[in-house]
């Protein structure tokens, strides 16, 4: 059903939507390749790449496609089976549902697999139904954290929490100073699922989703820890916790309004662009209370991939093979503040170190958001039990909401 879903869930949408090109060879004698990938912040990176690659490759020259509302975009495309030769984009649902519908290549033997972290491959193959072949090779990946201003740490004394009684502890004598420990920006309904993914990762139990999805496990009985969790750090925010939004909270906090900042990796650029001697420290949310078994919530933010009915296989496995040279990734994740799924690839700003540990040990595990069908408005249903407190009547209507969907599908 899923796949059926996929293939005509869009068919109604313009045909003005469709962009691109097939692969092809020219009255040059290149091969053309389309890279169809997802990041317009990466649009600069991957130009330096595909250069650095057809200088080598001079015989194939890649051609960089990236559109607004890309998904949209794929998924009409797909409907008119002119599915792009290399793709690099979100692992996510979307990610599972097309390669579910038997749309991209069989990596299972390649070479790339062992490159990487197993951690990702499963992640992705948890999203595609379980499937044991490996549909897309994870590239760049991002993670939740605690972003923490470590100049204003020094001040008060304050080592980094490790445990979920220390980060309340901390949050409390920093209340207690009149300062703000951590800077809430809940009018965008989104920053409310950085925490959230945390804390319901480390507390949800294993294979939640897929118990979740044969009726032996439900949100109301597995959810009730992280989100009186939640309701928990509301009480260490500000004074306009659902008045302020994600521009909001890098200028405030890159101004030192707070001491912590629940955001992800990727809100560092901004926050030094406004300010750039912030010396800034992070640390995963620590869930629970025992460090060994608080998780780094990081997921796959690029996986590559690409058509199995490519009919340029070879070039375009050696342009995502070019992609996951050491160098190559480490300066991708460089530039964009990320981290690498690449085996053996550590960040080494110093605001991201600390997480290499996580990394080396695969202390990590995934967005429980991706595992949200697209009709759930998951961030929003938090915003509004945020705003209300009401947990019983929330952990109700994820199960009804979920419930809903599946019967459609």
């Amino acid at each position: 059903m899923k796949k059926l879903m996929v293939l005509v869930c869009v068919i109604s949408l313009s045909v003005s939507l469709l962009s691109g090109c097939s692969s092809k060879e020219s009255d040059d004698g290149k091969i053309h390749l389309e890279f169809f990938q997802n990041k317009p912040e990466s649009v600069g990176t991957f130009d330096k790449l595909i250069a650095k690659f057809e200088k080598e490759h001079p015989n194939i020259d890649i051609e960089q496609n990236n559109v607004p509302d890309s998904e949209t975009v794929l998924r009409t495309r797909l409907v008119k089976e002119d599915v792009p030769d290399i793709l690099g984009i979100g692992g996510n649902a979307t990610y599972g549902d097309i390669a579910e519908a038997d749309v991209f290549y069989d990596f299972t033997k390649d070479p790339a697999v062992d490159k990487v972290i197993p951690n990702y491959v499963q992640a992705l193959n948890q999203l595609a139904g379980r499937k044991k072949e490996v549909n897309g090779i994870p590239f760049a990946t991002n993670a939740n954290m605690v972003l923490y201003n470590k100049a204003r740490f020094k001040e008060m004394g304050l080592q980094v929490p490790e445990t979920w009684d220390e980060l309340i502890s901390t949050a409390q004598k920093i209340k207690k100073a009149g300062k703000i420990p951590f800077y809430l920006t809940l009018k965008d309904a989104w920053t409310g699922m950085v925490p959230f993914n945390s804390l319901v990762a480390n507390t949800q139990g294993e294979n939640f989703f897929e118990e979740r999805e044969t009726d032996q496990a439900t949100f109301q009985k597995r959810y009730g820890e992280a989100s009186e969790k939640m309701l928990t750090l509301l009480e260490y925010g500000h004074k306009d916790n659902f008045g302020r939004d994600y521009n909001s909270g890098n200028k405030a906090f890159a101004n030192g309004e707070s001491f912590m900042y629940l955001q992800g990796n990727w809100a560092i650029s901004s926050i030094k662009a406004i300010n750039k001697n912030i010396d800034i420290g992070s640390f995963p949310l620590p869930a629970v209370n025992d460090p060994e078994k608080n998780k780094l919530v990081s997921g796959v933010d690029t996986v590559l991939t690409m058509s199995k009915d490519n009919p340029h296989k070879k070039e375009s496995l050696m342009f995502i093979h070019f992609l996951l040279k050491a160098e190559n990734t480490r300066m991708y994740m460089k530039e964009q503040n990320s981290f690498s799924a690449v085996k053996g690839v550590y960040q080494d700003d110093s605001a991201l170190a600390n997480l290499n540990p996580y990394f080396k040990k695969q202390q990590i595990t995934g967005f429980p958001e991706h595992f949200f069908p697209a009709g759930i408005p998951i961030a929003n249903l938090l915003q509004g039990f945020l705003i209300q407190k009401k947990e019983k009547p929330f952990l109700k209507k994820l199960d009804r909401e979920w419930d809903k969907v599946k019967a459609r599908q």
